[in-house]
């Protein structure tokens, strides 16, 4: 697990409904149980300062860093898919995007991560709107033309511009990987043990933003896996985020009552 992506989990998940910040000493404690060290965190923290993702601000206990506007707007949707919140229903219609030229591999990941999927390398499709794709595509100065589009048969598109049987193996290997995880987690453990599997499990459940473009119902296979999958995700995400909660707190507060502390005191 990578600093950086851990640095977003963590704000995402933990810290955007205490304040969106927090001071260096807690950032470093909450991913310690991941075996992230500290000069890790630093590198990723001054990384995401310059990307515009983090501002960093003087705290009561020290030197701490806030989210953006641009990063608690990205998490914020970001969530909304994890726990499938914001997830409506489907109107039949595609959301078809023609390039004039194509995108370099950064900007493809871009489009993937918002549920687009290449037909060819300058069209692409979405079985919803993002509200985020124009500004995506006005970025990348390709020029484009935008559609709105139905098709008498969806499953033909979702076969061209999607790897269901990879999609579908990932999701089925994300539980095999997950199940002991989550075994090993009982009522005798840790808040701090029931707080790093909870992560690793949000943290693999993340993946799938950039794989899975969260099909309606009517374009998937029978028995697909991501079902039983997300089900799975459920129980456990739900079970372990008291105990996850309470480590999250206590290492919050004892950054606090630690007073000051630097990068080069941790």
């Amino acid at each position: 697990m990578q600093a950086r992506s851990a640095l977003f989990d963590l704000y995402g998940d933990y810290l955007r409904a205490r304040g969106s910040r927090a001071p260096v000493a807690a950032l470093v404690r909450l991913l310690a149980p991941l075996d992230i060290a500290a000069p890790a965190v630093r590198t990723a923290v001054s990384r995401m300062v310059r990307q515009g993702w983090l501002h960093p601000l003087r705290l009561a206990s020290g030197p701490g860093y806030l989210l953006t506007p641009k990063a608690a707007r990205r998490l914020d949707e970001a969530a909304a898919r994890v726990y499938r919140t914001g997830r409506g229903g489907w109107d039949g219609r595609f959301d078809m995007i023609l390039l004039h030229q194509p995108v370099v591999r950064q900007d493809a990941l871009r489009l993937t991560y918002l549920g687009y999927g290449p037909l060819s390398d300058q069209v692409w499709v979405a079985p919803r709107a993002s509200e985020e794709v124009e500004a995506v595509l006005s970025e990348t100065e390709a020029g484009y033309e935008r559609f709105s589009a139905s098709h008498t048969s969806g499953s033909d598109i979702v076969g061209r511009a999607w790897d269901l049987k990879r999609i579908g193996q990932a999701y089925e290997e994300f539980v095999e990987t997950l199940r002991p995880v989550m075994k090993g987690v009982t009522p005798r453990s840790t808040d701090e043990e029931a707080y790093a599997a909870r992560f690793r499990l949000v943290h693999a459940w993340r993946s799938f933003l950039f794989q899975d473009p969260q099909l309606p119902t009517a374009l998937l296979p029978p028995g697909w896996p991501g079902v039983k999958a997300a089900l799975f995700f459920d129980k456990h995400a739900t079970r372990l985020r008291p105990a996850a909660d309470r480590h999250v707190e206590r290492c919050l507060q004892s950054a606090v009552r630690g007073g000051r502390v630097g990068f080069s005191d941790v």
